[in-house]
């Protein structure tokens, strides 16, 4: 298994990516692994992309070790490669280049500025992979917190627009110094696809990935029930579930402010960014859970919905093919017509 696809020559006008150390990344996450023998199948542990992940599957010892290792492998390889918080990671050498020079990508980096078109297309732009220059003014992080001014808010926009970039086959280019890409938005649900994929590639029989809340399941649960259980966290009450869902093969994502967010002066700043204001997004909704055959899917939709709002995000949902989701806002919870399809009593 090719783990790091090789990068392309470069065309004369374009600069070659050089590929991340690997190592150091790899190494921090197997050392966070914990793996043990859970209701008749496997249950593995680690801390990878920021968060918490968690994969559980079926598969006899020696192929349970294989996927274990390439697991890990993988998720190294993927956050080496396309976090913003690493230096050396591609991400962070295309953006070093924007209003430079044109960026040289390789087979996998292509795809990944594909599935990015995709997601701003069909979101109508409402996501936005170059809205960095906008999450790094409205740094929830920051101690003590401020509000950006209008100024501030302004200058930032002029760096942020899918639109602006431009790509051919094999190679990107962000025309203006300031631009910059952030797969914060479609990475790790990405992530997620690809473990569930490399676990049917390497005979797993049943599996569930869960990085960060967002969730894919496939195949049957190694105690023998019929379907996969999840729960959806309560933005009410967090650590406790509302509603617990029932899934043979699918995927859930949920987006929502509730934990990363800042206030000042009695007014509540979330970390979801809209890209056509500039600003965080400020209406009602809590947390969006959606049901859709990928997790890629499931996760640009949860956004997009919270973004738009209980009624515009309804609306969104119901547009989609095979996909169900619930909207959980101040007043109330708002639920697609599919939604009971999935819902436990």
């Amino acid at each position: 298994m090719v783990l790091t696809p090789p990068i392309p020559a470069a065309s004369p006008d374009a600069v070659n990516l050089h590929p991340p150390d690997l190592r150091p990344v790899h190494q921090r996450i197997v050392a966070s692994a914990h793996e043990e023998a859970r209701e008749g199948g496997h249950s593995l542990t680690f801390q990878a992309m920021g968060t918490n992940c968690r994969a559980c599957f079926s598969a006899p010892r020696d192929i349970a070790r294989q996927y274990r290792d390439a697991l890990l492998r993988w998720v190294a390889s993927f956050e080496a490669r396309y976090s913003r918080f690493r230096e050396d990671s591609l991400i962070s050498q295309i953006n070093r280049e924007a209003g430079r020079r044109w960026v040289t990508l390789d087979p996998e980096t292509d795809r990944l500025m594909a599935l990015c078109h995709e997601l701003v297309f069909l979101t109508k732009g409402i996501l936005d992979p170059t809205s960095l220059p906008l999450i790094g003014l409205w740094n929830w992080k920051n101690s003590p917190p401020a509000v950006p001014t209008p100024e501030q808010i302004a200058t930032a926009r002029e760096q942020v627009g899918w639109r602006k970039l431009q790509r051919r086959p094999g190679a990107i280019f962000l025309p203006s110094s300031g631009m910059s890409l952030d797969l914060g938005g479609v990475g790790k649900e990405y992530a997620v696809d690809q473990a569930v994929l490399l676990a049917g590639s390497m005979g797993v029989t049943g599996v569930l990935v869960d990085f960060g809340a967002d969730v894919r399941v496939a195949g049957l649960p190694p105690d023998g029930r019929p379907s996969w259980s999840i729960g959806l966290e309560d933005p009410r009450k967090p650590g406790s579930t509302w509603k617990g869902l029932t899934l043979r093969d699918g995927a859930v994502a949920t987006s929502g402010d509730y934990f990363r967010k800042f206030e000042v002066n009695g007014r509540r700043y979330g970390h979801i960014i809209d890209p056509r204001t500039g600003e965080p997004v400020h209406n009602t909704c809590l947390a969006v859970s959606i049901i859709a055959p990928s997790c890629t899917q499931a996760g640009m939709l949860s956004t997009a919905a919270f973004v738009l709002g209980a009624d515009a995000g309804l609306k969104l949902i119901e547009a989609q093919p095979a996909t169900a989701g619930a909207i959980v806002t101040e007043s109330g919870i708002h639920l697609s017509r599919r939604f009971h399809e999935y819902a436990l009593a």
